[in-house]
């Protein structure tokens, strides 16, 4: 690896103090106040718990606080695949805490955590309406919407069909999902309206998709997928179903996309880290380390300045 030579530059001892603090700084992710960017999912504390952090990856923070020894599965998956409502006060996600995944919704400082849903299927990938006042979700193949209370439950998927990974548009006119083709691993991304109708395919690739997320003006989505090799790369493609086209070159597998509110960056996970790459300039810069299995990068839809 290349070393750039070694520079020994004498400050004064004012300047040596304020150096020291710029370090410090930057050790904290550039800024030590925190500003929650980003949630997203790690087991650092022993059980999957939901975290945030700064876009520079600094001023982490666990939001969720139960802690066990419990080795059982139904209480290691605690909370996971966290969505923030449209005006970043709350935070839906799965959790498995009551033995079967459901669906619960709390603020996004991590209080007053309710559960939504309460039946022994599994509901997962929670995603708000852009009013903030209904939920999609997945649950056991089919997609559902409710109030943001838990009222009001609704199938709007195919029940002869397998579908999952729900994502509502920001301008609320569609939710994109991944529909699994009959006997067959088959997955590719799909679109639908709130209601149910005028679903239609966008992706034709033949291989096995993943999380789609919008992009805040809803005119693209990012997903992940498998088509064209066995690593799963993130791909973007027009709501019209056109444009389709890879976003980061990747020797490893990438899941989970997100969109940043301005449009400009896309975080996912990686081999139990998360990262981040800047579209257009293609800039990947890693914010987590691989030894905590951090996934579910989750981008706060309201953009929090420095």
């Amino acid at each position: 690896m290349f070393r750039r030579p070694t520079v020994i530059v004498r400050l004064p001892a004012g300047l040596l103090v304020i150096a020291a603090i710029a370090a410090l700084l930057a050790s904290c992710g550039g800024n030590a106040e925190a500003r929650p960017d980003l949630a997203f999912v790690s087991t650092r504390g022993g059980v999957y718990a939901i975290y945030q952090m700064n876009a520079d990856g600094g001023a982490e923070l666990r939001v969720t606080d139960t802690e066990t020894d419990s080795p059982k599965p139904q209480v290691l998956f605690y909370e996971v695949e966290p969505a923030w409502s449209p005006d970043g006060t709350k935070i839906a996600f799965s959790s498995r805490r009551s033995g079967s995944f459901d669906i619960h919704v709390m603020g996004a400082d991590g209080t007053g955590a309710r559960r939504l849903t309460a039946t022994k299927e599994d509901d997962s990938h929670p995603s708000w309406s852009p009013d903030g006042g209904r939920i999609v979700f997945a649950r056991s193949g089919d997609i559902y919407v409710m109030n943001a209370n838990g009222s009001g439950l609704r199938r709007i998927s195919d029940p002869t069909t397998e579908d999952s990974d729900p994502a509502w548009s920001p301008d609320g006119h569609w939710i994109a999902y991944v529909r699994r083709t009959p006997g067959t691993p088959v997955r590719e991304v799909w679109i639908t309206r709130p209601d149910g109708s005028a679903r239609r395919a966008l992706t034709a690739q033949g291989g096995r998709a993943f999380t789609p997320a919008w992009s805040p003006d809803s005119r693209r989505i990012v997903f992940s997928s498998n088509a064209d090799s066995e690593v799963f790369a993130l791909y973007a493609i027009g709501v019209d179903g056109k444009g389709l086209r890879s976003v980061v070159p990747t020797a490893g597998d990438n899941f989970e996309p997100s969109w940043s509110p301005d449009g400009s960056k896309i975080a996912y996970q990686e081999d139990g880290a998360i990262f981040t790459v800047e579209l257009g300039g293609g800039d990947v810069k890693k914010l987590t380390d691989n030894e905590n299995n951090d996934s579910s990068p989750a981008w706060n839809p309201v953009q929090v300045r420095p």
